[in-house]
C-alpha cells in the first residue's frame, strides 16, 4: 500500500497491477496495511460469495464509528445486518423503474436547463471544466428528487446547496485520507473523534431535512422521493425513522448522487469526444430520436436508446470503482485458489475484496480492454459475472437505475444541442490521479463544447 500513501500511484492502478501479478489464481491473499485481505479474481467467486452466499457475506466495512460520525457511520452503505436489511427494505421502492419514471419529468426539467445554458454559452466554441459543470447538474438533480428542493446551479452558482456539496465532497483536499484511514484504522478513529465532515455541513444538512418534513407534514404535500418514503414510516406519535436518521441516508444518496455520477459522467463524455466513430455513432441515434419527438423524449423513448446505454456501460467498465468489500460473519471455505493448493477457510471478521476496475480491464474477460468499444454490449460479449460497476447481489448499488437515467437523459439534451471536442488541455492519454481516494483525471477534465444549429439538425 506504500505507492498509494506516498501518492506515487493511483489506488485503482496499484491494486491492478497487484491483481495481474497472480493471473493464474482464483483469489490471492495481501495485507492492507495490517489487515489481511483476500481478493477475488474469478467472476463465479464473485457470485458465489455476492449472491448465492450472500448471508455469509452480508455486511460492509465502513468508514466510521456510528457514534462519533453518525453521517458516515449510519447511512446505508455502511450499515449492517438486520438494520441494513430494514433501511434497504425502506428505500428499495424509491429507485423501482416505475419510480423512475415519477422522476424522469425532474430530470428531464435540470438536463434541458442544463443544456440550453451550455448552448447559449458555447454558440463561438468554450472550454469547460466537466468536473465543475457535471457537478452542478447533479447537484441539481439529487436536489430536486432526494431533498425536494429547486435550485438551478448553472444560473446561480453560489446557492448554498451547491457550496455545501462543493466543499464537503472535495477529495482532492485531506478527505481522500481520512477515506483510506478511516476504512482501515476505525478503532483510531473513534478514539481520537475524526469526523469526516464539518458540524457546519451537518447542521446544514440536517436542517434542510427536517424543514422539509415539516413543511410536508404541515401542508399535507406528498412528492414522489426519499424523504417521503421515509416519513411513511412514522407513525401518528412519531416513531420511526428520526430525522437524523434521514439526514444520514438522504447525505449518502447526496454524496454518491453528486460525486459518483459527475465522475462517472465526465469519464463518458471524455471517451464521447475521443471517439469520432463512437461519436457519429450516437449523435445517429440522437438525432433520429430527436426527430422523432421534436427534442422532448419521453421515459420510454430515453430508456430505450441501445447505443446511448452501450456508451455508458462501456464507460462504467474502464472506469469503476477500485474495490468494493464484504465482511465474513459465518464460516465459510473457499475451494483452492489454484489446481496445487488447499481449500482456505475464511473466519469470521475476515474481509473479501473483489476489484471492478481490474476485473473489468481483464483480457481474459474483455478482449481489448482498453479499447473504448460500446459494441461489446451490443453483441452480448459482456461475461455477466466479470461486469460489476455497481456491485453483486442483496448489496447492489440501490441508486444505479437512477445514474444511468440521470445519465441518459443528459447525454441526450447535451449532445442534441452542442458538440464535443477535444481541446489543448483534454488530457490525452487519460492519466488517474494519484491524490483521489475515487477516480479522477490527474489534471482534470476538459472538453470544447460547440453549439449545434438545431435547425439543420431537426430539417
Amino acid at each position: 500500500m506504500a505507492p498509494i500513501i506516498f501518492q506515487r500511484i493511483s489506488i485503482a492502478e496499484e491494486l491492478q497491477r497487484v491483481y495481474n501479478r497472480f493471473p493464474g489464481a482464483r483469489y490471492f491473499g495481501f495485507y492492507n496495511f495490517s489487515m489481511p485481505v483476500i481478493v477475488l479474481r474469478d467472476p463465479e467467486l464473485l457470485t458465489m460469495i455476492g449472491v448465492k452466499n450472500f448471508d455469509q457475506f452480508c455486511d460492509r466495512r465502513g468508514f466510521a464509528d456510528e457514534d462519533v460520525d453518525p453521517v458516515m457511520g449510519g447511512n446505508l452503505f455502511s450499515l449492517r445486518g438486520d438494520r441494513w436489511r430494514y433501511m434497504r427494505r425502506v428505500l428499495s421502492p424509491a429507485f423501482t423503474a416505475s419510480k423512475m419514471k415519477t422522476l424522469f419529468t425532474l430530470m428531464s426539467d435540470c438536463a434541458v436547463s442544463f443544456a440550453d445554458y451550455i448552448a447559449m454559452e458555447s454558440k463561438g466554441g468554450k472550454v469547460y471544466d466537466l468536473k465543475n459543470i457535471f457537478g452542478r447538474y447533479t447537484t441539481d438533480i439529487v436536489a430536486t428528487c432526494c431533498y425536494g428542493l429547486s435550485v438551478d446551479s448553472m444560473k446561480n452558482p453560489n446557492n448554498d446547496f451547491y457550496r455545501f456539496g462543493k466543499e464537503t465532497l472535495n477529495f482532492l483536499s485531506g478527505l481522500s485520507i481520512k477515506f483510506l484511514m478511516g476504512k482501515n484504522f476505525p478503532t483510531l478513529f473513534k478514539l481520537l473523534g475524526v469526523r469526516f465532515f464539518s458540524d457546519e455541513a451537518h447542521k446544514y444538512f440536517l436542517r434542510i431535512v427536517g424543514d422539509t418534513v415539516r413543511m410536508r407534514e404541515e401542508k399535507g404535500i406528498h412528492r414522489p422521493d426519499m424523504i417521503q418514503l421515509m416519513m411513511e414510516t412514522r407513525d401518528n406519535d412519531g416513531r420511526g425513522i428520526s430525522i437524523e436518521e434521514m439526514t444520514n441516508q438522504a447525505f449518502v444518496f447526496f454524496f454518491a448522487g453528486v460525486q459518483t455520477t459527475s465522475t462517472f459522467l465526465c469519464f463518458a463524455a471524455h471517451e464521447i469526444a475521443m471517439n469520432p466513430e463512437v461519436k457519429a455513432k450516437l449523435r445517429a441515434e440522437i438525432e433520429e430520436l430527436g426527430r422523432k419527438t421534436n427534442g422532448n423524449p419521453t421515459y420510454e423513448d430515453i430508456r430505450d436508446m441501445q447505443y446511448m446505454d452501450a456508451v455508458l456501460h462501456e464507460s462504467l467498465r474502464l472506469y469503476s470503482l477500485a474495490f468494493m468489500d464484504r465482511i465474513c460473519v459465518k464460516e465459510f471455505q473457499l475451494p483452492p485458489a489454484t489446481p496445487d493448493s488447499k481449500p482456505v477457510t475464511i473466519k469470521p471478521g475476515r474481509v473479501v475484496w473483489f476489484l471492478p476496475f481490474s476485473l473489468q480491464r481483464d483480457g481474459a474477460h474483455f478482449p481489448d480492454p482498453m479499447k473504448f468499444k460500446p459494441e461489446r454490449f451490443l453483441k452480448g460479449e459482456v461475461p455477466q459475472h466479470a461486469y460489476v460497476p455497481f456491485g453483486v447481489g442483496p448489496r447492489l448499488c440501490i441508486g444505479n437505475r437512477f445514474a444511468l437515467m440521470e445519465a441518459k437523459v443528459l447525454m441526450f439534451h447535451l449532445l442534441w444541442r452542442c458538440d464535443l471536442e477535444p481541446s489543448a488541455d483534454t488530457p490525452v492519454p487519460m492519466k488517474l490521479n494519484r491524490k483521489s481516494f475515487v477516480l479522477a483525471a490527474e489534471n482534470g477534465f476538459w472538453l470544447n463544447f460547440r453549439t449545434r444549429e438545431l435547425e439543420k439538425v431537426v430539417s
